[in-house]
């Protein structure tokens, strides 16, 4: 499913450094998944899934199945070990056991190798993929200790920090950084007018 519109690939973000990450991303500042067109437009941005791929066959359900994944892994990012945490931690390792699509290489017209899926995938593989990431993230003490939220005004976005020197600050220096940046000339100006 080719992306719709315009606003749908401007919408979504795909530099949060981990797929799991990305889902959590779709959240801000609205929800971004709010249609199947979007949802998939996301699949296939995240790379979940080569470009081309049908996925025609994704229903309602899939947005209740890839929105209940984010908010799981959303509570065990961000959380700490609580009543709900538990029950969040099972759900991503029940998930994490889907087997994930199958890639397969086949000719392109040019002779190049390109990927492509054995056939559709169904919502628990692609859901597996996920979950598996996030398993990956937070079982890894390196890249769990790079995990950051945002720093820009209300942005919740949690991104993983591979910068020099682990300074990064924002979820985007283009989007939150900028408004910073901004904030902090205006702030300079009024003191420089006062």
């Amino acid at each position: 499913m080719a992306l719709g519109t315009a606003t749908v690939a401007y919408e979504l973000r795909f530099d949060a450094g981990r797929i799991c990450l990305d889902l959590l991303a779709t959240t801000h500042p609205e929800e971004r998944l709010d249609s199947t067109e979007v949802l998939c437009a996301w699949i296939v941005g995240s790379g979940l899934v080569p470009d081309g791929t049908d996925l025609t066959h994704a229903g309602p359900s899939w947005l209740v199945g890839f929105r209940e994944l984010r908010g799981r892994i959303g509570k065990l990012v961000r959380g700490t070990p609580d009543h709900g945490y538990d029950l969040a931690l099972t759900h991503v390792n029940d998930t994490a056991r889907a087997a994930p699509p199958a890639p397969c290489a086949v000719s392109a017209e040019d002779g190049t190798l390109v990927r492509e899926l054995d056939g559709p995938p169904d919502c628990a593989a692609l859901l597996g993929a996920i979950a598996r990431d996030a398993v990956e993230l937070l079982t890894d003490p390196v890249a769990r200790a790079a995990i950051r939220e945002c720093e820009g005004d209300n942005c919740p976005i949690v991104y993983l920090d591979t910068s020099r020197g682990r300074r990064r600050r924002w979820c985007s220096s283009e989007v939150c950084g900028n408004r910073e940046r901004v904030a902090r000339h205006r702030r300079r100006a009024a003191l420089a007018r006062a």
